[in-house]
């Protein structure tokens, strides 16, 4: 019916040979969930979900969280049931077949290479806002924003993208340690904020609520899911994980727990303090967020909106009265966020390694370095475009673009786990999604709903990203795909199979 299916026993038996080092417990994977969720999405693109919705940016957080969590359910099921490495693609190959796989994974280059580039542009906002107001110097546009936002290139967005692939080649197992403490200056520095805000809130800053109506709302929800989508990242990590079937669903669900409630606190602390109504222009046309145009009107206003900052959250503190804190918070981003960076472009590389191990791309891609073993060609490959997408592209586009890879990817699993249960009623599974045939059709139904939001541009670019990426699999991946040359199981005499070194996961 689904055509090349690989058989969950299969791939099973495939990461038992060459399988990763099993060391990770719940708490390591909730907090891998949260450094990579807490990231650029709250400390940068609240200002891009201002412009679109206004305080009605409120509900898009409830909205896209609503989202995530139906997924993560459904996900939950798959990584325990699954407990390999590929994340959807995985799922998809195991239930769907071989041409979907290839599509969702196809879709997760978008999702985690982008991504990245988006939070290297995060970080660049907030290291040069840090830079001019500790040494009062004044850093030329030109040098630190793309030509879609009012400069020619981002160099320190570059310098960061540079800087975390050369962490991934080495691979260093201490990785572990900074990543623990990286995301205890994430919830150090938001509940500082927080604690700061709240009680000074105004409730005249929350009117109009909605000030382009549910359309600025849905748009808001489309992009500000890019502030949840790390948890999936967590199940790239299945097959590094001890008890596996316990652990998952507790890394999944737990991180996103506990970034949406810092999410929804943070959100009400802008608003409440310095308002967040969008800019509009000389005709009163709403601004579209990561323009010229809207970079243009900013200068006008001295940059005196929320809208206009590109570190939103340092600038509310200043605003408020607080611009010490507000410069801990604007390093505390500095610090973090090029976990969240590394998380991605991880994220990425075993999706590759995953893909080349089925034969769908060259087996170069998973050629392992002989003295730091670890895939240093895909990850400096990788390292290589992250830079130029975040040298010249905006946050907010390339937001866009990441979400529009997620959610097709998120809609897949939602759509295996259903199959699967109807394909293989009996088998083992020590999650259970519940309800799943309620579910699983609202998180389908959710991941439409918010791709659809997205802007044309967006929806086009992944259409065409789509094509590109059918030709690739006709003309290339189709003929050399293992399972269609009947290369499916790994059995334990084939001694003639070499054994395949695998890196060690950053929080290994």
């Amino acid at each position: 019916m689904f055509g090349r299916v690989k058989p969950l026993d299969a791939i099973l038996a495939t990461a038992e040979k060459k399988s990763l080092h099993r060391s990770l417990g719940a708490f390591q994977l909730t907090m891998l969930g949260v450094g990579a969720v807490i990231g650029t999405g709250i400390f940068v693109l609240t200002a891009e979900a201002a412009q679109k919705a206004g305080p009605g940016m409120m509900l898009s957080f409830i909205i896209a969280g609503f989202v995530c969590a139906v997924a993560a359910l459904c996900y939950a099921e798959m990584s325990s049931m699954v407990p390999v490495s590929g994340s959807a693609y995985t799922y998809s190959y195991a239930v769907m077949g071989e041409l979907v796989a290839w599509m969702v994974g196809w879709a997760l280059i978008l999702e985690y290479a982008i991504a990245a580039g988006a939070v290297s542009v995060g970080w660049s906002g907030y290291m040069i806002g840090f830079v001019q107001n500790t040494f009062h110097i004044t850093v030329p546009l030109d040098l630190v924003r793309g030509p879609f936002d009012g400069g020619i290139i981002n160099l320190p967005a570059m310098l960061i993208a540079a800087i975390i692939t050369g962490l991934l080649v080495l691979g260093t197992k201490e990785s572990a340690t900074v990543n623990a403490a990286l995301v205890a200056i994430k919830i150090v520095a938001l509940s500082m904020f927080i604690a700061l805000t709240l009680p000074v809130i105004k409730s005249g800053n929350f009117k109009p609520f909605a000030p382009l109506g549910f359309t600025g709302i849905s748009g808001a929800a489309a992009s500000i899911f890019f502030a949840y989508v790390g948890f999936d990242a967590v199940s790239t990590a299945a097959e590094e994980t001890k008890n596996p079937q316990r652990n998952m669903p507790i890394g999944l669900i737990g991180s996103l727990a506990i970034c949406t409630i810092f999410y929804m606190l943070v959100a009400a602390g802008v608003i409440g303090t310095v308002g967040a109504q969008p800019v509009y222009g000389a005709h009163g046309e709403v601004l579209s967020p990561g323009t010229a145009a809207l970079s243009d009107a900013c200068k006008a206003l001295n940059e005196n909106a929320v809208v206009c900052s590109k570190e939103a959250l340092a600038w509310t503190l200043r605003q408020v009265g607080h611009p010490f804190v507000g410069w801990l918070v604007g390093a505390a981003a500095i610090l973090a966020l090029p976990s969240v960076i590394l998380m991605m472009m991880f994220g990425q590389t075993r999706i590759f390694f995953v893909m080349s191990r089925d034969g769908l791309l060259p087996e170069f891609f998973s050629k392992v370095h002989p003295k730091f073993h670890t895939p240093h060609v895909i990850t400096v490959l990788t390292g290589v475009f992250v830079a130029l997408f975040a040298a010249f592209f905006p946050v907010g586009l390339l937001a866009d673009v990441s979400n529009s890879g997620t959610l097709f990817a998120f809609g897949a699993v939602s759509v295996a786990v259903m199959v699967l249960r109807r394909t293989d009623p009996n088998r083992h599974r020590p999650f259970r999604t519940p309800g799943v045939n309620i579910v699983a059709p609202i998180s389908i139904a959710g991941c439409i709903y918010l791709f659809i939001s997205l802007s044309k541009a967006t929806i086009s670019l992944f259409l065409g990203w789509g094509v590109v990426g059918l030709f690739v699999y006709y003309f290339y991946s189709r003929s050399r795909s293992h399972v269609g040359r009947g290369v499916v199981e790994v059995h334990e005499d084939d001694s003639d199979a070499p054994d395949l070194p695998v890196p060690p996961m950053p929080g290994a």
